[in-house]
This record gives C-alpha cells, structure tokens and sequence, in this order.
C-alpha cells in the first residue's frame, strides 16, 4: 500500500473591501447627495457577495475632485499602500479624480499594491478599447468641469458689473448678508448695529488715536468683545484687513483677490 500524501491548505482569508464617495462642493454635502452613491455601492458590493465595514467607507465631503490632497482619499492611499485593501468601489471615475493624469495614477498606484477598482459605472476591462474609453471619460470629464467653471466665472462676473453683491463670497463683519429669496429678489447688505459699533471703535482708534494694530488687539481684548471668530483674542492681521476693505467706504469689489496654486517657498 501507498501512503497519500497530504498537503496542508490554508483557510481562505477574507477579502478586504472598501468604498469610496466624493462631492465636490458643501452644497451638495448639505443636501445629502453623497447618501445616493453610498447606497449604490453598498447595494453592488452586496451584490457581490462582501460586507463593508463602517472603517472602511472614505467619504470626502465638499473636496473638490481637481487635487488629490482629501482626507478620506489620503487614508484610503494609506490603507492600499499596506496592502490592507484588496478591492475599493468607486461611483465613476470622475468621483476618484477630476483629472486624467490623477485617474491614471491612482489606479496604477492601486494596481500595483494589488488592489482591484471597480466601477458601477464603467467596468475596467484589460483590452485596448477598454483603456481607450477609460482615458476618453475621463478627458471629457475634465473638459467639462473646465467649462462649468469658465460659464460660472461669466455669470459671477456679469453679475458683479452690474452692482449684485450675490456674487461675494461672504458679508464683512459689521454687516448682515441678506439672500435673493429673502431681499425680495435682490440680494444685499445690511448694517449690524451690534457688530458696526466695534468696527466704527477700531477706525477711531487707529484712525484719531493713531494707536497700532497691537494696541486696538489689548483694548478689544480688555473690553472682553469678542472676535467675529468667535475667540476672545483678536489678530493684528484681522484687524489689518478690516482696516483696507474698501466694503467699510460704502464699496464692494469683486475679484480683487486672485487665487493660485501653492508653490514652495524659493531659498537661494
């Protein structure tokens, strides 16, 4: 007789499944529209047979899709690079990354810790017309983001010429921001007595006293008011801004900041 030989199989480890969901702005958090991609993820993955847990869904609330630096997407990166993720489900394409380049680096990153990407709405596929549809979505997706804040800008701007304070982002302190549904159709500012008080106190301050912007900080701090933050100590760089708004001169400008993308600091 022949002795069988036996082979030692190890118990089947349990695959490790992930969600992601994104939107991009805080108005559409506040409406709850990241709930229906949760519910559609959660639906296929039991679909396929796995269970999420509550640690494992990344959920990036009002970050745009345009940077890869977000809180829940930089966790996930973590989690994938530690080769604790075998499968992630993501929306679109779009919801993981706005540009083409970031898609393409994401998922090379994820295939290369072994981790597989599905999306509900574009299967990935391993064949040449696969890749080519993948690289099309997601060249269109980023066009069409640049038009909608190209058409946005337009409006912003179109509005802004013709006197509607609409388009700032936020009243300054000393004043009350009144929307178009509550002004009757226009929006506009309004005085806050309590609050216009303060600030006509720090113009006489500097302005008659001559007193620095150190010194207005001890008084307000002494007086015990408040910050518009909030905080009890006020910053000399707050109460600089105050001083050059021109909101306070009865004029409100749009666009006289510009925004940039970051850059080191240059050292010679």
């Amino acid at each position: 007789m022949r002795t069988p030989h036996l082979r030692a199989v190890s118990a089947p480890q349990t695959v490790q499944v992930a969600l992601y969901a994104r939107v991009s702005s805080d108005q559409q958090a506040e409406h709850h529209t990241i709930d229906s991609q949760l519910a559609e993820l959660a639906a296929r993955a039991e679909q396929d047979g796995h269970c999420i847990r509550d640690d494992l869904r990344f959920i990036d609330n009002g970050h745009s899709g345009a940077s890869l630096i977000r809180p829940a997407l930089e966790r996930l990166r973590d989690l994938v690079a530690l080769s604790a993720i075998d499968l992630v489900y993501v929306l679109s394409p779009d919801r993981l990354a706005r540009s083409y380049a970031h898609q393409v680096l994401l998922l090379e990153e994820f295939t290369q810790a072994g981790t597989q990407v599905v999306f509900l709405n574009r299967p990935i596929g391993t064949t040449p017309e696969d890749s080519l549809l993948l690289q099309l979505q997601g060249m269109f997706a980023e066009y069409e983001r640049a038009k909608v804040l190209e058409r946005s800008r337009r409006g912003k701007r179109h509005r802004a010429q013709t006197g509607a304070v609409s388009v700032l982002s936020r009243a300054p302190f000393g004043y009350r921001y009144i929307t178009r549904e509550a002004g009757g159709g226009d929006a506009r500012y309004e005085i806050d007595e309590e609050a216009a008080r303060i600030v006509r106190q720090i113009f006489i301050w500097v302005g008659h006293e001559r007193l620095t912007l150190a010194g207005v900080c001890r008084r307000l701090h002494d007086s015990g008011i408040p910050s518009p933050t909030g905080r009890l100590h006020w910053s000399r760089a707050m109460i600089h801004s105050m001083l050059l708004n021109p909101a306070y001169a009865g004029q409100a400008l749009y666009g006289r900041r510009q925004s940039v993308p970051w850059r080191p600091p240059l050292h010679p």
